[in-house]
């Protein structure tokens, strides 16, 4: 998997470069979010890794996208499949996705509780975490009862354990050395 995103990321960074420089930041990602579920596709998956002409494949791949791609979409298909690059689509969709959300200055946190959060909850979490973060925050919440009580936090490379259940696990380990 790491070398796959280090393939894709040089593709990701330039489409993200080109789309900031052309004011198509939204476009871009649309378009290698749909190119990419159709490289997810069973069939096409098949012809992907078939001997199949380069210059075939791409024009496939654009066929199939149809409008959804614009020339400059386009042309990144064409690139990706003269370098034998197009099953690194939904990789470039996924590191152009974090290119965004990074200069958009948005992270998504999962928060996992032991019982459901109310909407006063997430608001004041919600708050607290775009101050402490220094961005707007995306709250997708979970629910897992086998954390007694409290909340784990986890952004990015940062998680916040609050929880009963660590917290008495920590205890444990104390009393055991």
């Amino acid at each position: 998997m790491a070398e796959l995103t280090t393939v894709a990321r040089p593709y990701a960074k330039a489409a993200f470069d080109f789309a900031i420089e052309h004011k198509a930041i939204a476009e871009w990602q649309d378009m290698l979010v749909f190119a990419a579920e159709v490289t997810r596709n069973d069939a096409i998956k098949g012809v992907l890794y078939s001997t199949t002409a380069d210059d075939q494949l791409a024009d496939l791949i654009i066929n199939i996208c149809g409008e959804q791609l614009n020339e400059h979409g386009q042309n990144l298909i064409k690139v990706l499949a003269a370098n034998k690059r197009l099953t690194t689509l939904p990789e470039i969709a996924k590191l152009y996705a974090e290119l965004k959300a990074d200069y958009d200055k948005e992270v998504d946190v999962e928060v996992t509780s032991a019982s459901a959060l109310s909407d006063a909850q997430k608001g004041k979490l919600s708050v607290s975490l775009e101050q402490r973060l220094a961005r707007k925050v995306k709250l997708n919440c979970n629910v897992d009862p086998a954390l007694v009580a409290g909340v784990v936090i986890k952004a990015g490379d940062t998680v916040i354990d609050g929880s009963v259940k660590s917290k008495l696990n920590r205890l444990a380990d104390a009393l055991q050395a």
